[in-house]
């Protein structure tokens, strides 16, 4: 029978889940009996449990974060000495680490979490669990050698615990994270060995199909990252079937998808979460493609999404994949020659950044690159310039820092600047670039053309946009093709080989229609524009009037453009993201 003291908490912990539990729920009351326990001595258990309560309750209904953290770590630093206690132990460990990340304190984080893991070694789900957020807080730090050697241990100890499945979850994110650390010569044969294993799965068909989507994806993903458009099909194809699937009203809930071994009880993502993940790598195939149209609709449909998601748990990550779709929809943007809605895109990125500053520490070089192209598109030759030297020095993206380098050299050699140019060639050499990507290799050719075409050597830029060309054409990049096949037929037609240039530029208006490109259209209606004028075609009027179209339809495009208060983006380039105002003015942010 309990003691008349154990009576007074015992009864004061029911009341307070009556209180939490009740509809709708009284948190404050809630609060003042969980606090009031105290007041009796409990034994050491009640009372690290109390105070684990009563941090998750503060997280989650108020903003006392500070009171929340002094009564995680009172959990912590009291059940680490109790035997048998691991749920409230490791719970314990795991959130207050949690909340030391989220308030830019990974440096607290991590001993704990170690900690933890030593301690946790007998209890699958929790050194597992453990693991895998001690590796998300390097990997977020970048520190990847850390993390890929932490989840690597996670292979071995969930290989030892009869994990199966969590094993291969461990295997897969190991090797996500060696594709972003662009160690593709590791990351390539776990891969394939993690494949095999997906393919020849014995267990549960839905964990299969979990982990079948995983694969798939950092299959796309390992494409795309090099720029194989055309060698990704397959795969894109086989992930929207697999999601598909998964999405199916039969599906059973995540939760029963794990099944009922206690180190088998992870995901890689929700479902739902899933889903936009699937549309968002349709996306970047869609724009690396040139299928502007494709991009545009798949965007449309991963938004909705998105913000169905947050209605129900506004999670992080969900903004992520917003910025990353939005900065894509840009780019699609200023190839369809609507920069209006490209900046209010950009609008809504900056928003997104405001809300989240985590988002601008890592995407700000990215950032800075739209606006470079954006500058550039409007002629802001010297803004764009700026925006592109200033995503270089911040990028520790190869890839983006090679596509920065790329457009900061066709600007020099639209301005002429041939000293600032040859500066430039060692980083946008095409047989040397720091990258596996093949679309920017082929852009770099095209990059080489278009120096030779300004200069006047029209067979050496022949050379060089044949290249192109034969780069493009294998890996189905439509917007490099017909930028290619147009550039050849303003060479052919400064040559005066007028059949030769209309055969280059009629299948470049052709796919430029296609994508839709305006730029390319544009260009190459002016130069259809003189072929018929040079011979007295009839055709010369249709042609003028469809580079009158294109030319009038941008230059409105252009004077809406730069009445926009996002268009005083081009000259930010340090400090705070600007607080973009409605009265076209911008301002220094005072929220970061």
């Amino acid at each position: 029978m309990a003691s008349s003291q154990d009576a007074w908490y015992l009864s004061l912990l029911g009341l307070a889940e009556n209180f939490r539990t009740s509809s709708p729920p009284n948190i404050k009351f809630c609060i003042q009996c969980l606090l009031a326990v105290f007041n009796f001595k409990p034994p050491q258990r009640v009372e690290a449990r109390t105070h684990l309560q009563l941090g998750n309750i503060l997280i989650s209904h108020t903003k006392n974060i500070d009171l929340a953290r002094n009564h995680l770590e009172q959990a912590w630093y009291l059940s680490q000495a109790l035997n048998a206690f691991d749920d409230v132990k490791f719970e314990a460990a795991s959130v207050l680490a949690d909340l030391y990340e989220q308030q830019n304190q990974p440096n607290l984080s991590r001993p704990i979490l170690r900690k933890a893991i030593e301690l946790s070694q007998t209890n699958v789900y929790w050194h597992c669990r453990l693991i895998f957020q001690l590796a998300q807080i390097h990997a977020i730090e970048r520190d990847y050698e850390s993390a890929t050697g932490l989840l690597g241990v996670g292979v071995d100890y969930a290989n030892i615990s009869s994990a199966n499945y969590t094993k291969v979850l461990f295997m897969l994110s190991r090797c996500m994270l060696l594709l972003i650390d662009k160690k593709i010569s590791e990351a390539s044969p776990l891969l394939t060995q993690a494949g095999f294993i997906v393919d020849n799965w014995q267990g549960s068909q839905y964990q299969k199909e979990y982990l079948k989507v995983f694969y798939l994806f950092l299959q796309v993903c390992h494409y795309l990252m090099g720029g194989q458009v055309k060698s990704v099909k397959p795969c894109l194809k086989q992930l929207q079937q697999s999601i598909l699937t998964i999405m199916q009203p039969a599906w059973p809930s995540d939760e029963n998808v794990c099944g009922a071994n206690m180190g088998d009880m992870f995901m890689w993502m929700p479902k739902e979460q899933l889903y936009v993940v699937v549309y968002l790598v349709t996306v970047m195939h869609s724009v690396q493609a040139g299928y502007m149209d494709k991009a545009q609709k798949y965007t449309d449909k991963a938004l909705v999404q998105i913000e169905k998601l947050k209605v129900v748990d506004n999670k992080p990550i969900l903004s992520v994949f917003q910025l990353i779709l939005l900065e894509h929809i840009v780019m699609c943007r200023f190839v369809m020659g609507n920069k209006v809605m490209a900046l209010q895109e950009m609008s809504q990125m900056v928003s997104l950044c405001h809300q989240y500053p985590r988002l601008l520490q890592s995407h700000r070089p990215q950032i800075h690159t739209l606006i470079g192209l954006y500058a550039m598109s409007m002629n802001f030759m010297n803004e764009a310039e700026q925006q592109f030297v200033t995503a270089i020095k911040l990028s520790p993206e190869k890839e983006l820092w090679t596509f920065a380098n790329l457009n900061l050299a066709i600007v020099y050699l639209r301005q002429k600047r041939d000293q600032e140019f040859n500066a430039l060639l060692d980083r946008i050499n095409p047989e040397s670039l720091p990258t596996h990507s093949h679309s920017l290799r082929a852009a770099a050719y095209y990059v080489q053309g278009l120096q030779s075409f300004f200069q006047a050597r029209y067979n050496e830029a022949k050379r060089f946009l044949r290249e192109t060309l034969k780069m493009a054409n294998a890996e189905d990049l439509n917007r490099l093709t017909s930028c290619s096949l147009v550039l050849l037929g303003h060479i052919f037609l400064s040559l005066g080989n007028r059949k030769e240039s209309s055969n280059m530029v009629a299948p470049a208006m052709q796919l430029a229609s296609k994508i839709p490109d305006v730029h390319v259209q544009l260009w190459a209606s002016a130069i259809l524009r003189d072929l018929y004028k040079s011979s007295s075609d009839p055709k010369e009027n249709e042609a003028y009037q469809m580079h009158n179209n294109f030319s009038q339809a941008l230059l409105k495009d252009h004077f809406q453009s730069i009445e926009m208060p996002e268009h005083g983006l081009i000259n930010w380039t340090e400090g705070n993201l600007p607080v973009l105002s409605s009265d076209n003015s911008i301002k220094s942010s005072p929220l970061l």
